[in-house]
């Protein structure tokens, strides 16, 4: 008879492997914001970028949208709602402070995310699981501490409320009895359909250009890199997402993607000019692990005083810029 932990391994990876992906590629995302967005067009830059995801991902899940209910509708826009505070915060937020400061504010949430179940089902999390989590905190503090951590700028303010609403979406979507049974692809499209109409509809009221007209002056570079944001930090990371955390926790949802500063100085040592210290070789050591011991401590055999979720039960999506 098969080992029940020898089958439960190959399905964890399966669903890490692909989680991990998404912590590279977001890693990858403050560059390329950075490269694209200014304070002036952030807006226009979202709308344009939601103008590519959304026909493509309506193309795959327009019959399953006729199939949701109204209670469907109403929930997926509210929390579109939300997911549009998520991307307004980070956008701005990536474009008027550093990179590894960006990338250390937003990892709270990997820590926000799990202290935020406990608190709303009144429970403990396990021992194991905060120290892993704090492992990879101070993973991500070594890891930025080498480029200059300042004091608080109002972009870092900004990824801080970032990192806060983004835990408050996670927690909303995985606690709605109501979308539970709800198609995923669905309820993204209806999520990032109601997070673009208002960008659109406040972007000509910030004095903002007309995304078509910011659209007109792009050249090779600045569409190369809206691609990237729409089809893969947008489309893929929504998509690998809300399937693989109907086979996990959100908690371990949160630590995996938490990942993603190790990935960002990763990139940026290499394609950044960023410098490798023996603080950003021990931070990344330090997230590896924490990140392992996290996953390991989520697993389902483990036990531990963390909230069990219910098999049917709809998880999170998070954004990145």
């Amino acid at each position: 008879m098969r080992n029940p932990s020898q089958a439960a391994a190959p399905r964890g990876l399966v669903t890490d492997l692909p989680l991990l992906l998404v912590a590279v590629v977001w890693g990858s995302s403050f560059l390329a914001v950075k490269h694209l967005a200014t304070a002036q067009t952030v807006l226009p830059t979202l709308v344009l970028r939601f103008v590519l995801v959304l026909p493509l991902l309506g193309a795959v899940v327009h019959g399953r949208l006729r199939g949701l209910s109204r209670t469907e509708w109403v929930g997926g826009a509210l929390l579109g709602g939300i997911l549009g505070g998520i991307f307004l915060l980070e956008t701005f937020g990536a474009v008027h402070t550093s990179a590894t400061n960006a990338g250390l504010i937003i990892s709270l949430n990997m820590l926000l995310t799990p202290l935020g179940e406990s608190a709303l089902s009144r429970t403990r999390p396990s021992r194991r699981f905060l120290l892993a989590a704090g492992a990879s905190l101070l993973g991500v503090a070594l890891l930025t501490q080498g480029s200059g951590l300042r004091a608080p700028s109002f972009g870092d303010l900004l990824m801080l409320g970032a990192a806060i609403v983004r835990t408050v979406h996670v927690l909303v979507m995985g606690r709605t009895k109501a979308l539970r049974g709800t198609d995923s692809g669905a309820l993204t499209w209806v999520q990032l359909a109601s997070a673009g109409v208002v960008f659109a509809l406040v972007s000509p009221f910030t004095g903002a250009p007309a995304p078509w007209r910011l659209a007109a002056g792009y050249g090779a570079l600045q569409w190369t890199l809206l691609l990237y944001l729409a089809l893969f930090c947008t489309l893929l990371a929504f998509a690998v997402q809300m399937w693989a955390v109907r086979a996990t926790s959100p908690s371990r949802v949160s630590l995996l993607l938490g990942t993603e500063p190790l990935w960002a100085a990763v990139l940026g040592i290499a394609l950044g000019g960023d410098r490798l210290t023996a603080g950003v070789v021990a931070g990344a050591l330090l997230v590896l692990v924490g990140t392992e011991a996290g996953r390991r401590a989520c697993e389902p055999g483990v036990k531990e005083r963390a909230p069990r979720r219910s098999p049917g039960r709809v998880g999170s999506i998070s954004t990145r810029r």
